[in-house]
């Protein structure tokens, strides 16, 4: 499973509204539900061993970002999360990113780290690719390339890339 690849199918096509407001406000959803379910299923899985913890990790995730976004457009910024935005992050990324800090994170300094990565990834990738659809406008681009096939072929590189330069700093640090 690839954040990356499911950051391209929650962004719209429509480049009218980037929505740049409620997508900060929603990377900052993610990084506060990853900390906070990091702390959870770390005091968890210090209580219950085995593979009982990875179960509950995609639908509690799903529950706990969709909540936490809930919570913050309406009774925060008092506002509908939904439908006027162009970016819809999927709580899949949540739990994609929970697992990897799981796995990976040994303290809270480092499931900080490794959540503000992951939104900061995200940024970039929503970055990148409202540039790439702006371009897209104003190219000429082949009328069965236009849309998602244009996104998906530019996710598939950015994939790529954002998973050599994980492996390089990886590396780099002796991971």
């Amino acid at each position: 499973m690839n954040p990356v690849l499911q950051c391209a199918l929650g962004i719209n096509t429509d480049p009218g509204n980037p929505g740049r407001k409620s997508t900060l406000v929603k990377l900052g959803t993610i990084f506060i539900a990853v900390i906070l379910l990091w702390v959870i299923f770390f005091v968890l899985s210090s209580i219950v061993s085995g593979i009982f913890i990875y179960v509950l990790l995609f639908p509690v995730s799903y529950m706990v970002y969709n909540g936490l976004e809930f919570l913050v457009f309406r009774y925060v910024l008092k506002e509908d999360s939904g439908d006027g935005c162009s970016v819809r992050f999927p709580g899949g990324i949540t739990a994609t990113a929970l697992f990897i800090c799981l796995n990976v994170a040994n303290n809270f300094i480092e499931a900080a780290a490794l959540s503000f990565g992951f939104a900061s990834g995200i940024l970039l990738v929503f970055l990148v690719l409202f540039e790439i659809r702006r371009r897209a406008e104003l190219e000429e681009v082949p009328r069965f390339l236009r849309g998602k096939p244009l996104i998906l072929i530019s996710m598939g590189m950015l994939s790529l890339v954002f998973s050599t330069v994980s492996l390089l700093l990886f590396r780099m640090i002796g991971s």
